[in-house]
């Protein structure tokens, strides 16, 4: 009698959802692992309901709580199903739930692999893989993985190592694909944009990646992710010659992270207070109208009432446009774990502080740009038939009409808020 096999079910009948929480990076990281599983034969479903696999790509830079949280939540919602965790985990969220699968955020290529556990196949890079994009107008492009500085507070280096740059070839490489795909706007993207090439591939710098890709043919323009304000100070004038060209953002993130010389110094910041604010007063001079985002971070450990102060008058001296606010949050393995912490309740009344100082300098910043009439790159649909787009300048602008995401809209600002400016 002949016997009868049965296939195994096969990728194509194996539906995966994908959540991610982080940075661009993150962001970039999940859109690969969509497009590997789609080539792979799987398919990427939009709800969680849908799936027979959640891959859930956490975040832990700023602390594990909001990370643990969701990982409990899916857990919880769907017990059922086989949920992989991703992105930047620590070994503190392993032992909360050491039943469930990890696969670490520098060998995600391998994802195929891992989910039909198989020996991985791991890139080299990250770039010039099959994506499904979370915006087809943006192209988020990484340019190197891991970190050279050392800061105290961070575990971004104990996760993703030290740096490696790519090579200036598959840089290019991707952002012409991307180009050619419709993306409108090239966010460049790593740990620390600054250190790019100070690796094995020192034969470039950071404004020499980017002067070729703004040589690049194409309607586009690039948004250049955050640098580390040592470096940047080393790089400013060819920076700025770049920052000059009509196809880049007038927009730069240089984090801060403290008002204090002491409290940088514990952090192991490489810069002064005041080298920071003379990177800030540079950059203003040579663009004119420049959106400055910086970070600070509330509550590092020993931290005193007059040096949070410091911080205060800091941000009331520069009045960045963008202000990230962080409680700190100890990481396992950092040294600043090991310091005498802050009270939560002190902590949290202190970004409650500098969010309200923020808050009214953001508001009256926008409410500048009423009455300014320029071009927006519409980016993305909005709500009731709105559209959301940014000037030149970075700045977020909701348009009341419905406009198509990639179009340029001419515009006039009627009013502002302290995240927006609106449109007609």
């Amino acid at each position: 009698m002949e016997s009868i096999i049965i296939p195994l079910l096969p990728p194509a009948f194996m539906n995966v959802h994908i959540k991610t929480f982080g940075c661009s990076a993150n962001l970039h990281d999940s859109e690969v692992v969509a497009g590997l599983l789609k080539e792979a034969g799987y398919v990427v479903a939009d709800n969680p309901e849908e799936a027979d696999i959640l891959i859930i790509s956490v975040c832990t830079v700023k602390g594990e709580t909001k990370a643990l949280k969701e990982i409990r939540k899916a857990k919880e919602s769907f017990a059922e199903k086989r949920i992989v965790v991703a992105g930047c985990f620590t070994e503190k969220v392993r032992k909360n739930f050491s039943e469930l699968e990890y696969i670490e955020t520098n060998i995600i290529t391998g994802i195929v692999d891992f989910l039909e556990k198989r020996k991985l196949d791991i890139k080299k890079t990250k770039i010039n893989l099959p994506k499904i994009r979370k915006n087809p107008v943006i192209s988020i492009v990484p340019i190197s993985s891991g970190c050279k500085n050392k800061c105290s507070y961070c575990s971004v280096k104990l996760i993703k190592g030290e740096l490696k740059s790519y090579p200036k070839e598959e840089i290019l490489k991707e952002v012409k694909q991307s180009i050619g795909e419709g993306c409108k706007e090239i966010w460049i993207t790593s740990q620390d944009n600054s250190v790019y090439g100070l690796d094995i591939y020192k034969k470039i710098s950071l404004p020499a990646l980017l002067k070729e890709i703004i040589s690049l043919k194409g309607n586009f323009f690039v948004r250049i992710g955050m640098m580390n304000p040592d470096k940047t100070a080393r790089m400013k004038k060819e920076l700025a010659e770049v920052l000059k060209s009509d196809k880049v953002f007038k927009f730069i993130h240089i984090p801060v992270q403290s008002g204090s010389d002491r409290i940088l110094k514990l952090m192991k910041r490489k810069y002064s207070v005041n080298n920071f604010i003379s990177l800030v007063e540079y950059f203003r001079e040579e663009i004119p109208g420049i959106t400055i985002s910086t970070d600070i971070i509330v509550g590092f450990p020993t931290e005193t009432e007059n040096e949070f102060n410091e911080s205060i008058k800091l941000i009331k001296k520069i009045k960045p446009d963008v202000l990230n606010i962080s409680r700190f949050m100890k990481r396992e393995g950092t040294e600043a774990a090991r310091l005498k912490q802050i009270p939560g309740g002190i902590i949290k009344s202190r970004s409650r502080t500098m969010t309200k100082v923020f808050n009214s300098i953001a508001l009256n910043k926008n409410r500048e740009w009423i009455g300014w009439k320029g071009s927006v790159l519409i980016d993305e649909k909005g709500k009731n038939n709105t559209s959301v787009g940014r000037n030149i300048y970075y700045r977020p602008v909701i348009i009341n009409k419905k406009l198509h995401p990639g179009k340029i809209a001419n515009v006039k600002i009627f009013s502002a808020t302290g995240c927006d400016l609106r449109a007609f």
